[in-house]
């Protein structure tokens, strides 16, 4: 089946090291990568309080274009662009005047036929080929798998196989060699889309976040949401008190490539705010340098 990439914004701009590590994961698991053609911003940030419409249209016209280029599904590794292109291709499929109404909207034909797959999934899928592959096992390396809002949640517009409790992160840490350790927070929020505009409450739920990954025992979180990630690395310092150390935030991607035995640059480690490197020399890796 031809997977159609969707990098969307953030992978394209902040959160390069998600692109990066994705790419060179695909590479390595021998899962070519089609990025589509001409993809637009998918809205996910502001579109739906614009307008319904305009909240549907976006998305769907990348799901058209990947019509259009042969595409059968379309992996969009940002949890936000998932969310949003997975909720109008239910959309139109329920809605059937809008259905009609989306080629002459679009100004394209559209059948609204292209799977969307996140992340998880793909990597899911991929665990045969990882496993068989695998270079480096992480030693049972305690991680807190961080789900956030919009990978499993509505679960009408989302393939979780448990909106509540999610195991597809944990299975792919531990095929890494990792340990998932049992926490309270995996499925809260926060705060990404506040990031700016409300700051301080950010940072309050962030610091619970960490707080309890912390008395969870884990060393990283993992994570597969730039918003997520931008929250928990870049705002960090403001989050963490008593001069604790800091907490490694990485993508499910990044974890993949090290048990991979990809180089540490090459999945976007040095470009983190907190910096993995202390973590992966304890663990047998190369350091990955880091900003911090």
């Amino acid at each position: 089946m031809r997977t159609g990439y969707f990098p969307g914004c953030s992978l394209h701009g902040t959160a390069r090291e998600f692109d990066e590590s994705l790419r060179a994961v695909a590479g390595a698991i021998g899962a070519p990568l089609a990025e589509i053609d001409d993809w637009n911003c998918c809205g996910a940030s502001s579109a739906h309080v614009v307008g319904q419409r305009l909240a549907v249209a976006l998305p769907a016209r990348n799901l058209a274009l990947a019509e259009a280029q042969g595409v059968e599904q379309v992996l969009a590794p940002c949890a936000a662009c998932y969310n949003r292109l997975a909720k109008a291709r239910r959309v139109i499929e329920e809605d059937e005047a809008l259905r009609r109404e989306m080629p002459e909207l679009l100004g394209r034909p559209f059948g609204n036929r292209v799977a969307v797959r996140n992340i998880l999934e793909f990597l899911t899928d991929a665990l045969p080929v990882i496993e068989a592959r695998l270079v480096h096992a992480f030693g049972g390396l305690p991680l807190a798998c961080y789900y956030g809002c919009l990978l499993v949640r509505p679960a009408s517009v989302t393939s979780a196989e448990d909106p509540e409790h999610p195991t597809a992160m944990e299975q792919i840490a531990r095929a890494c060699g990792a340990a998932p350790v049992t926490w309270h927070m995996g499925l809260e929020c926060c705060g990404g889309s506040l990031s700016v505009s409300r700051t301080g409450s950010v940072i309050r739920l962030g610091r619970a976040i960490l707080e309890d990954a912390r008395k969870a025992g884990a060393e990283a979180l993992l994570v597969a949401c730039p918003m997520c990630h931008s929250n928990l690395d870049f705002r960090q310092r403001a989050m963490t008190r008593d001069g604790r150390p800091p907490i490694p935030v990485l993508y499910v991607t990044e974890l993949v490539g090290l048990a991979l035995g990809i180089e540490p640059r090459r999945l976007g480690l040095d470009r983190h705010f907190v910096s993995p490197a202390p973590l992966l020399a304890r663990r047998g890796q190369a350091p990955a340098g880091g900003r911090h």
